[in-house]
């Protein structure tokens, strides 16, 4: 009998790598700041290039979120630690990407 693997966790199908905040990795509601697509199931078993998963029309709201400003006016909810490392991994994406660098990101990371 074949022991099936129990399902990993998601919030709105998507899984905690989707997200530049992870609070705790088992509790889905502590995930914050999601800029993946779907696809990054793909890349994360090895089918597809993680960057291409990189939701670009969702990317400027967690950017702005970051900011003391926030994103239509708040903050996400985060540590400094949270938000700097957040801002890094973020930054990783438009660098990767050859993008220019959001000011935000610019001035946090």
């Amino acid at each position: 009998m074949k022991v099936r693997e129990a399902p990993a966790r998601t919030k709105d199908d998507l899984p905690g790598e989707a997200f530049a905040i992870v609070g705790d990795p088992g509790d889905p509601d502590s995930w914050k700041l999601p800029h993946h697509k779907k696809s990054i199931l793909r890349a994360l078993k090895g089918r597809l290039d993680i960057e291409k998963t990189v939701d670009w029309e969702l990317m400027p709201a967690a950017v702005a979120a970051l900011s003391p400003g926030g994103y239509r006016g708040r903050r996400v909810e985060a540590s400094p630690e949270q938000i700097l490392q957040a801002a890094r991994h973020l930054a990783g994406h438009y660098l990767k990407a050859d993008k220019p660098l959001p000011d935000t990101l610019a001035v946090l990371g």
